[in-house]
Parts: C-alpha cells; sequence; structure tokens
C-alpha cells in the first residue's frame, strides 16, 4: 500500500478541521499526517490499543484512533484525529470512511487478480495490458492455462477457498468467482505441459470438489494462451468447451477445446444451414424414420470403426445380420455406411440434428 495515496486524503481533510488527522502502521508508526513534523514518530501504545479491538472507534494520548483491517481481518493501518472528545470522535469516523475507500480503491486497482479477471472478461484495453502489467511486475509471455469450472445443480461460496487452496501460488496461480456457478482458474505452465497433464490437473480439481463438498462439476479447458493479451480468447474457448460439451459430449465432465472436432464447427453454425443440410442429406426420408434400434446400430458401427466383424461382436448379432440392418440402411437413407464418405456425413448429420435438437430445448 502506498503512503502517498493516505496522504493525497489527509491533505484534503485539512479544508475540513483545524484538528490534526493521520495515519499509523501496524507498528505504530506514523506514515501520514496533516502535521508533518511528526511524520516518522512512533506510538506503539496505541498500535497497541487498536491492535486488540480493531472493530472499535477508541482514544489514547489524547487521540481517537479506529483500525483500517486488511483483506485476512488484521489491523494494517489506523487513522487518527486529534483530540478525544465526541467531535474527535466524529472527525475519526469520517476520515476512516474516506482513507478505508481509499485503501480499497487502491488495492483492487493493483490485485493481480483483478488485473487477470480484467484480461479474461475483456474490461481492460488490448494497449494497457502491458502497460498494468509493467506496473505489478506480472510476466507478460508465459505460457498459462485457463480452466473453467461450472458448479452443476446448485452453487458453494466454498469452492473458489477449496480451489485456492490447491493453487497456493497467489503470483502465479489465479482462481476468480465470475459468478454464482462459474469459477475461472488461470495457471501458469511450463512450454512442455500437454494437453493430456491439462485434463489431469482438471480431473484432481473435479474429484477435490467432489470429495470435500459434493458437487458436480463441468470443467472446460482453452487453448494455452502464450501471452497475457491471449487470456481473453483462451477463457472464451473454455466456455464453448463447455457449451458444445453439453451438445455433443454430455457423458464428459472434462471437455478440451482443442478436442471438440467438428463439433465446435457445427455448433458455430445458422440453424437454417443445418435445416438445408439435413433435408439435402436425407432426400428419401427424414432421419427421423429411423428407430431407436437402427440408430443404436449406427452409432456402434462407428464406435468400431465401421469393422462388420467387430460390431457385430459388440451388438451380439451374426455379421449377416448386421450386413441386412446396413443394407436397410440405405434403402432407407441412400448412404451405405461401409463407404467412408457416406458414413462421414451421416456421422455428420447425426451431429447436426443434436445441435439443432439441443436449440429447441433452450
Amino acid at each position: 500500500m502506498s503512503n502517498s495515496v493516505f496522504q493525497s486524503v489527509i491533505v484534503q481533510l485539512k479544508e475540513i478541521s483545524d484538528r490534526t488527522f493521520g495515519v499509523i502502521d501496524a507498528e505504530g508508526c506514523v506514515v501520514s499526517s496533516t502535521d508533518m513534523s511528526i511524520l516518522g514518530e512512533r506510538w506503539a501504545d496505541a498500535a497497541v490499543k487498536v491492535g486488540a479491538s480493531t472493530d472499535s472507534i477508541l482514544t489514547c494520548d489524547q487521540k481517537t484512533f479506529k483500525a483500517i483491517v486488511g483483506n485476512s481481518n488484521y489491523f494494517e493501518y489506523a487513522v487518527f484525529c486529534s483530540g478525544d472528545d465526541e467531535l474527535g470522535r466524529s472527525f475519526c469516523q469520517m476520515a476512516y470512511i474516506a482513507l478505508n475507500d481509499a485503501k480499497n480503491f487502491y488495492e483492487e486497482k493493483h490485485d493481480r487478480g483483478t488485473f487477470v479477471k480484467n484480461i479474461i472478461m475483456d474490461n481492460i484495453l488490448p494497449g494497457d495490458i502491458y502497460i498494468r502489467a509493467k506496473e505489478l511486475h506480472f510476466a507478460t509471455d508465459a505460457p498459462r492455462a485457463v480452466f473453467l469450472i461450472r458448479q452443476v445443480g446448485h452453487g458453494d461460496v466454498a469452492t473458489v477457498d477449496v480451489l485456492s487452496g490447491m493453487f497456493p501460488d497467489k503470483l502465479q496461480d489465479f482462481v476468480l468467482s465470475i459468478n454464482e456457478m462459474d469459477i475461472a482458474v488461470v495457471k501458469q505452465i511450463n512450454g512442455t505441459t500437454t494437453g493430456e497433464e491439462l485434463e489431469k490437473m482438471a480431473q484432481t480439481m473435479e474429484e477435490t470438489l467432489k470429495n470435500e463438498l459434493r458437487i458436480k462439476t463441468v470443467i472446460g479447458i482453452g487453448t494455452v494462451a502464450e501471452r497475457l493479451r491471449e487470456l481473453a480468447d483462451s477463457y472464451k474457448e473454455a466456455q464453448t468447451a463447455i457449451d458444445v460439451g453439453k451438445v455433443f459430449d454430455t457423458e464428459k465432465s472434462i471437455i478440451n477445446y482443442e478436442n471438440l472436432g467438428i463439433g465446435r464447427l457445427i455448433y458455430q453454425l445458422p440453424t437454417t444451414l443445418c435445416e438445408i443440410f439435413l433435408s439435402e442429406v436425407f432426400k428419401r426420408n427424414s432421419i427421423d424414420s429411423l428407430d431407436q434400434e437402427t440408430l443404436f446400430t449406427i452409432n456402434k458401427f462407428f464406435e468400431n470403426n465401421l469393422n462388420v466383424s467387430e460390431t457385430s461382436r459388440k451388438l451380439f448379432v451374426h455379421r449377416n445380420t448386421l450386413v441386412y440392418r446396413l443394407e436397410k440402411i440405405k434403402k432407407l437413407t441412400g448412404l451405405d455406411l461401409r463407404q467412408f464418405d457416406h458414413a462421414i456425413v451421416f456421422k455428420v448429420a447425426l451431429m447436426v440434428r443434436k445441435y439443432l435438437t439441443s436449440r429447441e430445448t433452450r
């Protein structure tokens, strides 16, 4: 905390009253005052009294004091006003309000966590990012991973504390509350960290929250941001990963943006274009004409890489039975799933239908 911030406020208090106003630190040293002659004096007795009663206005040596507590609820500074009368108490309370607001504003402006949150939320101009980073001695080119943890069902305020305990390095890693349900974790990593390692980190977060708070989560992972200004893009990618995962990977609770594949493209298409695509692919019959057993067979066929023998074994049916079903699909749709090109078109069509269905239920 810069003492010049206190001094700028203290100087303005001179115009309100001829009383002496000032600030002492936790050791009783006068760090700011309207009376410049007492700067540097140490009032140890006053510091002890204030430290023992941080919630109260108290008097000592014909002065009135009020503690300014820090984030951890401990005594960092105290404002004082000369005089121990009722007017002195009123002036002291007034000075406390002004100085405490100035302190909070300064700390918010110079807080690294707030800085990172402003970046990912696009609340800071790109040109200002590097200026602020220099002021905060913040590394601009270090690789960082962005995780978006979304609580499912209900949110718990303790989630931030649990995650903060997992990432104790407050200079490198940041746990940021976005809203009631979402929390962003920005972690500095090394250049060799793989996607699999990021997913393991996410899995550890998921399991810890589940075990300690019984909270179910979905976690999106953005691409690694090599520079500070790329954090906003990575955060948006983590959001997209969760949104796309809700449509195409409903069984997954950890979704990496880099692994979204074609689902990411489909998610960004206009619904009218998707509807046209389905009508063109299934000219003979709608995809909705396929019964659940047929769709189950198709999905199994895709899961087993279009291998007839392996799929029939997994379905516990004779190979000829599966071939008969595939012929039936070909007759209904005009697509032979044993041909790679036809299989791709059909797979995309299934995903497009899934996407349209998700849009209808919003």
